[in-house]
């Protein structure tokens, strides 16, 4: 793809073409369907505060960025808000009411409206009678629906051509718009310049578009166009991460452009003084209202008694660590649905240990499953891959299986193609019966993980491995006192029926599984050399200790261990009391689980969820979520934190340059902060940040959904996913981020990454000390200040 240069446009023109950069930036990415992760839908705003944001997205996409006022009534009636937490709230934001009492009544009213300002498609809808931006919507889905297939569409486009090239073609020749009303559509595309920046400038000088209202309308654009402006950001995200760039997000932003351009060359004389007076809005400096301050200081309210509830159960007696060698260690990811089966797993035997690591187990491979060759990332998405690895296997089975897949997608090919689909249904329908059946009644699981275990490519050599598992275990702090047995288990989830299934996966493995990861890291601690190597570097791992890999199903807490990878060990004994604890923790986390869950009356209730394809809640995933914790398990053991923490191992004392802690708070918080937000932006902003109706979804290109027959691509999550149909299964709270280490320390961390910073400074997540009983002790205070934790009231301390 080439780049374009800047040579030839005026310093008006490249304030422009900086504008729409910055307004592509403010976009989150979408990652596809196969590979789906959380994204944080405010990435573009974190050095934005929330009232900040609120007037942003109040003035481009009329939504609020916070709960209604009856939802925070209620939780102030219940007295889940005490008084304590709206006079924190007011300190926080002195200016949203005189008192307490001002914002109880305020708490009372109405929400307030929220309107975006309107496009030039909303003014030529009001004069001519015609749903323009429908059309649009719907003319540029199908265009897009093509240009961004993954392999869906059984007629696709030519690949590598710049999207502006390809919609120019599309669009030159599309009737549509001319039908409407809208004559001369294709002669305009026909003779917009062929250069992007081009063609951009050239449309912002028909609409009259200064530099300081280009952005805030060029970003109005963007989130009309939902998730497709998204897989355009996806794609520079990819680009620059790999060292490159990509300009498919400016030829998006620019088509949308031109679509206003037509359309205000058509209606201009009758629209041209309200569009004046939009143009001057977004102008304007972006200053909250004073209800958005009031719905702010509402929501740092519920924050505070959130925190509040969480400081009480950290205040509980922790469960005494086991004395001794553990009888069993068992790491899991931090994902908070592995604390439920963590703390289960504890209470059946003293002598159990758990830990908390990110599920990707500190591998950034690149992966190629049993017959396939696509490469999959198995790591955080703000990760490169570090190394390759692939399931080992014989040639023979591995060219039976290709010739088996290509031959199904062959058949699927012919069922659905044109001149046999209808032919193909009268005919061969009736043979399908059965599968019908079998599928409604839930007796066809999904395709598990494969069996056999993956390889790491030669190229990474014996020293890598010795280094990659001295920091790994240190990462991990497990150092010493390891168990004869210690299994590392990857989580995932096996439904069917259900496109955001990769959604349900683990994050930290980028959407995938995480039994690879485990089951490479099992290989590497298991190899003698790498034993060797790694008592040169001061951790012993005793002769009789094996680790295995192993999955976690999160939505039937079933669990495989993979000893097969280690052909001639001798703990059989191990492993078969293993297998009890696990069943057993298993049977009290479904039963635990059970409670949330609609329509589960017990934990063999949950067991069916994952095979039943009408279930358009298998689990919860992440809903809840609310807490990252990182300290040594002594700190949170026994704690009823209900799978609403992420939990992470950490011991500030083994950690002399504190290296694990910059990692921690620049990578798993970070990811944690996407998970959290995701969550959040899909309850407050379902309309703009969430994915709507499951019901109603199409797969779309095979990379995301639509609602119905087409229109804009929906990025977030379902509403079936944070809501359960009569009320929220998730409180819409930022991350509270606890951490057991000393105060200076975090602050050197924050003051060397500004970007982190930005997240706790303006409260997108927020931050506490641990001290050494596991309880609150510090709240960062923005600044690099820190103040005294003492429920809703803090004191403040020297920095």
């Amino acid at each position: 793809m080439k780049a374009e240069t800047y040579a030839g446009y005026s310093g008006a023109h490249l304030e422009v073409i900086a504008k729409a950069e910055a307004a592509g930036r403010a976009i989150p990415p979408l990652w596809p369907l196969s590979s789906s992760v959380a994204v944080n839908p405010f990435l573009g705003q974190t050095e934005q505060s929330l009232p900040e944001v609120a007037a942003l997205l109040d003035r481009v996409a009329g939504t609020s960025v916070t709960m209604p006022r009856n939802w925070y009534q209620a939780k102030i009636s219940d007295g889940t808000i005490a008084d304590a937490d709206l006079t924190a709230a007011l300190a926080q934001f002195p200016g949203a009411a005189t008192d307490v009492a001002a914002l109880k009544v305020a708490a009372e009213g109405a929400t307030a409206a929220t309107v975006a300002l309107p496009t030039v498609a909303d003014l030529a809808a009001e004069v001519s009678g015609i749903d323009w931006p429908g059309i649009v919507e719907e003319r540029f889905g199908v265009w897009a629906a093509g240009y961004f297939d993954a392999g869906q569409a059984l007629w696709q486009n030519k690949p590598g051509r710049r999207a502006f090239d390809a919609w120019r073609d599309f669009a030159s020749r599309d009737l549509t718009a001319e039908i409407a009303g809208l004559s001369g559509f294709g002669s305009l595309i026909a003779n917009t310049a062929a250069r992007t920046r081009t063609a951009l400038v050239d449309a912002a000088d028909a609409l009259g578009l200064s530099a300081e209202a280009s952005e805030t309308y060029f970003h109005q654009l963007l989130l009309g166009l939902g998730g497709w402006s998204q897989v355009a950001r996806y794609r520079l995200w990819q680009a620059e991460l790999a060292g490159g760039t990509d300009l498919t997000l400016v030829d998006v932003l620019t088509i949308r452009v031109v679509w206003e351009q037509a359309l205000y060359r058509h209606y201009g004389s009758e629209i041209e003084a309200k569009w004046a007076e939009v143009r001057a809005a977004h102008a304007a400096p972006i200053a909250p209202s004073q209800d958005q301050l009031i719905d702010a200081a509402l929501q740092a309210a519920a924050e505070f008694a959130g925190q509040r509830e969480l400081a009480e159960t950290l205040d509980a007696q922790s469960e005494p660590a086991p004395e001794g060698r553990p009888a069993m260690q068992a790491a899991f990811c931090i994902d908070v649905r592995s604390e439920v089966f963590r703390r289960a797993l504890e209470s059946v035997d003293p002598g159990i240990q758990t830990l908390g690591f990110a599920g990707f187990f500190g591998l950034t491979a690149s992966h190629q499953s049993f017959a396939s060759d696509v490469e999959e990332k198995r790591l955080p998405v703000l990760l490169n891959h570090g190394v390759t690895s692939h399931t080992g296997t014989d040639e023979a089975a591995d060219q039976m299986a290709r010739f088996s897949a290509r031959a199904k997608r062959a058949w699927g090919r012919f069922k659905l193609a044109a001149v046999s689909s209808f032919a193909f249904v009268e005919a061969s329908g009736p043979i399908y019966v059965g599968k019908l059946l079998r599928d409604a009644l839930g007796m066809d699981a999904a395709k598990g993980p494969d069996s056999q275990a993956p390889v790491l490519d030669e190229s990474f050599g014996l020293e890598d491995r010795i280094g990659a598992a001295t920091s790994i275990l240190g990462a991990m702090s497990l150092t010493d006192n390891f168990a004869p047995l210690v299994l590392l288990f990857g989580h995932g989830a096996n439904v069917v029926n259900n496109p955001h299934a990769s959604a349900l996966h683990c994050g930290a493995c980028g959407g995938y599984t995480g039994e690879v990861n485990a089951r490479l890291l099992a290989g590497i601690l298991n190899d003698k050399a790498v034993r060797a190597g790694l008592a040169e570097n001061g951790i012993m791992i005793p002769e009789d200790t094996l680790f295995v890999g192993g999955l976690h199903d999160t939505t039937t807490d079933d669990v495989t261990i993979y000893d097969a990878d280690f052909a001639g060990h001798k703990h059989q004994s191990h492993l078969k009391t293993a297998q009890d604890w696990l069943a057993s923790a298993g049977k009290l986390a479904r039963t635990e689980r059970a409670l949330r869950l609609p329509r589960a009356a017990n934990g063999d209730d949950i067991s069916k969820r994952s095979r039943d394809w009408s279930e358009t809640r298998p689990e919860w995933a992440l809903a809840g979520c609310k807490a990252f914790i990182a300290a040594p398990r002594t700190r949170t053991k026994g704690k009823g934190l209900a799978g609403r923490a992420f939990l992470h191992d950490y011991d500030w004392q083994k950690d002399d340059s504190f290296g694990v802690l910059e990692l921690i708070l620049t990578a798993p918080v970070v990811v944690a902060s996407w998970i959290s937000l995701q969550y959040y932006g899909s309850v407050v902003a379902p309309n703009v940040f969430g994915a709507g109706n499951k019901l109603l979804h199409n797969v779309t290109g095979g990379i995301g959904v639509v609602e119905g027959n087409g229109g804009a691509l929906r990025g977030g999550l379902p509403w079936q996913s944070v809501h359960d149909g009569e009320g929220y299964a998730h409180d819409p709270l930022r991350l509270s981020v606890c951490v057991e280490a000393p105060a200076e320390a975090i602050t050197a961390i924050l003051e060397k990454h500004p970007g982190v910073r930005a997240l706790f400074d303006n409260r997108w997540l927020h931050l506490f000390t641990l001290n050494a009983d596991g309880q609150m002790d510090q709240r960062y205070d923005g600044d690099l200040k820190w103040v005294a934790f003492d429920g809703a009231t803090d004191t403040a301390i020297a920095a």
